[in-house]
């Protein structure tokens, strides 16, 4: 990568829960591990193995399915003070490089390293040099990508999962795009596919073709923005500080709860926890947003958005009202949750530019 283009990194730790439990267990390796809860405690898979990923154990899955995928599988509770060791090993590696790290979890980050302390020129060799980093630091592998922006980046780190690096270099990014299917980009889910293939869009390159006013038709407000990745165009900068834009709990019930009265004692329970939050960042929300998953796993959310507030009895409120437009009592309850969106710094400046509706 040369002239003035930026030379963008994804850098993505591979199953790292689960890897930093082989790493620390011998008896785990090649064994089909998943970090998270147990099955009969409506447990949910934290992270899995590439061992268990094999049966089809994936995360956000529940473990007594997981278990029926793959009987032989290690359940694992999670230890989230030595991932957060792992993790806080591997950021200082990347910041020994460039300062501009954007962290997106705890174990992946996109880096500008069109500058970097190393003054390597090739955004290739920089990945290189921090995955044998990283490799002799943490004993763990992670997979990178290496492209003129922060779409391609992302999409470049899982093609070769794990320990994988693909560059795509600025001659390389239109046969790229050629093959990637269009529900390889985060955000594009099964149902955008659907209508996209409907219209004859398999690739992210055939949204050229179709009109605009059709695609808009089909996809809404994604039509801008697959118009500017169909051409590889992606403009967003690293950002070492992202906004926080939300906060919010939920939690999972061993047994379901069907007394509406707990209910509203755990929802404002959480909506205070909210508050709080707030008040400690100076922050006021617009927004509430509770979660209901029922017992059949149905999920609802149902969201209020008011003048800004702080006030621990106004979300409460806002929260149990909420409650009121769901099925919550007359359905066994399995889960609930609460967040606040829509977030106000009333010490800020006027807001930046707009960003992209990208999902990360």
């Amino acid at each position: 990568m040369s002239g003035g283009l930026r030379r963008i990194l994804h850098i993505d730790m591979d199953a790292f829960y689960a890897s930093v439990e082989q790493r620390d267990d011998p008896s785990l390796k090649g064994r089909p591990v998943a970090v998270g809860g147990q099955p009969d405690r409506r447990g949910v898979v934290a992270a899995a193995s590439y061992e268990a990923r094999t049966f089809g154990v994936r995360s956000a899955m529940s473990m007594a399915k997981a278990v029926r995928l793959c009987p032989s599988l290690v359940i694992v509770r999670p230890d989230f003070s030595r991932y957060k060791a792992a993790s806080d090993a591997v950021f200082a590696l990347f910041r020994e490089v460039t300062p501009l790290v954007e962290p997106l979890s705890l174990d992946e980050a996109y880096l500008d390293v069109t500058e970097n302390a190393w003054n390597e020129p090739f955004a290739v060799n920089v990945a290189r040099r921090l995955k044998a980093g990283i490799r002799e630091a943490t004993a763990l592998t992670a997979s990178a990508g290496a492209a003129p922006n922060k779409f391609l980046a992302k999409i470049a780190s899982g093609w070769k999962k794990p320990d994988g690096l693909t560059v795509i270099s600025p001659e390389r990014v239109e046969p790229f795009l050629q093959r990637l299917p269009v529900d390889a980009l985060r955000g594009v889910g099964p149902v955008t596919a659907g209508k996209l293939r409907a219209r004859g869009i398999e690739r992210l390159v055939d949204v050229r073709t179709i009109d605009v006013d059709q695609l808009r038709e089909t996809v809404g407000s994604l039509a801008d923005w697959l118009i500017q990745l169909s051409y590889g165009v992606d403009e967003r900068p690293v950002t070492p500080h992202r906004e926080t834009k939300s906060s919010g709990s939920e939690t999972t019930y061993a047994e379901d709860l069907t007394d509406v009265a707990r209910m509203r004692r755990e929802l404002a329970e959480m909506a205070a926890d909210a508050a709080a939050w707030l008040a400690r960042r100076r922050l006021f929300a617009r927004t509430v947003v509770i979660k209901v998953r029922y017992s059949d796993f149905t999920t609802v959310t149902r969201s209020h958005s008011a003048l800004p507030t702080q006030n621990a009895d106004a979300l409460v409120t806002r929260a149990l009202e909420l409650l009121t437009r769901t099925e919550a009592g007359g359905r066994p309850v399995r889960l609930l949750g609460v967040s606040v969106h829509n977030l106000v710094d009333p010490d800020a400046r006027s807001p930046g530019p707009p960003r992209l509706p990208f999902s990360d």
